[in-house]
């Protein structure tokens, strides 16, 4: 009989979940699963409270993403109160929003995803940490880690009032407009926020692509699926993380559909499992064929590579010219190389750095008139913007009170839930031969869901806070543990 290897819980992400590692009597990896365990309830409790209590609950959902959820929540109470914000109201969102996307893709980079490059996928478990990071990149190098997330978590704390918890949106507008002290802050952070961008991107190149065993892995195939993409963009087809259309473009490249916001019902279809509390959206036009890659697969990713993937460039220039790079390096559009999501991360950062001191410098933005009253009874509302983690969608209906009677959420995350399914069996299936095991292998197999840097904590809440990490082996027929690695 074979064996079993539980990997619980997974590490460096948001929110809590397992691998489920089956091999057969060779040792070899048979299948292996995803499981969240953790039941989400979101869109049950907020059913009978007032619809303008969303942009304050819904950023609850997680405290690491709660700005990307205040952004989707204020902009389904504008469908759903029928009210058109001012120009500069919008402006004042997506500052908040750039500002946001450049932090967290920081987060992401140094303290979750790159230290299994910068220190390396099978190094020792104790170093694979933002203190690996700082010992080989150098102390100064944290320093404007440190710095810079703080100076823009400082924008949402001013503008948005919190930085955990925004509460600056308001059905048709914002609560706290921008003055002229604020906007010569934020021009000087946006260009500091370029600069440290060039700066990652400069550290990428150096430690990642000049690396030969790092670039086989990006470029190798136990780290690829050919799947569609998805992501909002401008009138252009350019990348844009506050507004715009979603586009979806088939794993050759082509664009599959484009649609707006309020017609994502037509397109997406929810696909559930019995082995997990998470959902698995997929394309409905295509339809559910399972975990499976191909344009008759309807599994679609969202997210950076799948952003710069659905759209036709980046719409500022530096971050251009990197998408440009980028892809001349792997070999055209589209790219299916998962790993590579760290490195269209990191053409983001810059992208949503530019785009804060576009923002910054728009004269618009210091206009006083920040909100349009709704006078519409409220009916029904969805609001879409992209998350770090991907698109995420918001909707809700209401009685003519007010009152929210349905509410559906497609966290961003969720989007990707198949994909990082896939992700993981094929990884697992690529390291773990003869019943070989280490605490450097199972690493590898997590890196193939923490590319696409997976916010379960959005999709699932645990309930006993703890967090503690064994790997146990056991023989399938008896039980009995055979080995255990604990970290």
């Amino acid at each position: 009989m074979g064996k079993r290897i539980t990997i619980d819980p997974i590490t460096r992400l948001e929110g809590h979940g397992k691998i489920e590692i089956f091999l057969n009597e060779e040792g070899n990896v048979e299948r292996a699963f995803l499981q969240v365990p953790e039941l989400r309830g979101f869109e049950k409790f907020s059913i009978g409270r007032m619809a303008e209590e969303m942009p304050r609950i819904t950023p609850k959902i997680c405290g690491v993403c709660p700005t990307a959820h205040h952004m989707a929540s204020g902009k389904a109470l504008d469908d759903l109160f029928n009210v058109e914000p001012p120009q500069a109201a919008k402006k004042i969102r997506e500052l908040v929003n750039s500002a946001f996307m450049a932090e967290d893709h920081t987060l992401h980079f140094f303290f979750l995803g790159g230290p299994d490059f910068i220190v390396g996928p099978t190094a020792e478990a104790g170093t694979r940490n933002i203190l690996g990071v700082i010992q080989k990149v150098g102390l100064e190098a944290g320093k404007k880690v440190i710095d810079i997330r703080k100076k823009l978590r400082g924008i949402i704390t001013k503008q948005g009032g919190r930085v955990i918890h925004p509460v600056c949106n308001l059905p048709g507008g914002v609560s706290k407009g921008v003055t002229k002290e604020d906007r010569d802050e934020y021009i000087q952070i946006g260009k500091e926020a370029i600069e440290f961008s060039k700066f990652t991107l400069s550290a990428f190149k150096d430690i990642v692509l000049k690396n030969k065993e790092y670039v086989d892995l990006i470029v190798g195939d136990i780290y690829k699926h050919s799947t569609y993409y998805m992501g909002l963009v401008d009138e252009n087809n350019k990348v844009n993380f506050y507004d715009g259309k979603v586009r979806v473009v088939g794993p050759e490249g082509n664009e599959f559909v484009k649609f707006k916001p309020d017609e994502y019902l037509e397109h997406i279809e929810e696909h559930v499992e019995p082995w997990s509390y998470i959902k698995f959206p997929y394309l409905k036009n295509v339809g559910w064929k399972g975990f499976v890659d191909g344009k008759d697969s309807g599994v679609y990713r969202v997210a950076p590579l799948a952003r710069l993937n659905a759209s036709d460039g980046m719409a500022t220039p530096l971050a251009q010219a990197e998408y440009e790079q980028l892809y001349e390096t792997l070999g055209g559009k589209p790219a299916h190389n998962t790993l590579a999501y760290h490195w269209a991360r990191l053409v983001e950062l810059l992208y949503a750095s530019e785009r804060l001191l576009e923002l910054a410098k728009d004269d618009e933005i210091l206009d006083p008139n920040i909100r349009t009253i709704p006078t519409s009874l409220p009916d029904e509302g969805i609001g879409v913007v992209e998350a770090p983690r991907g698109t995420l969608y918001h909707h809700y209906k209401s009685d003519k009170n007010g009152i929210l009677t349905d509410v559906n959420l497609i966290v961003a995350t969720v989007n990707n839930s198949a994909a990082m399914c896939m992700s993981i069996e094929k990884a697992a299936k690529g390291v773990i031969k003869n019943g070989k095991v280490s605490d450097g292998l199972l690493n590898m197999v997590e890196m193939a869901f923490r590319a696409y840097d997976p916010c379960l904590a959005c999709a699932t809440h645990s309930l006993p806070g703890q967090m503690p990490l064994e790997v146990k082996i056991r023989d399938i027929k008896t039980g009995e543990v055979i080995k255990t690695f604990r970290r």
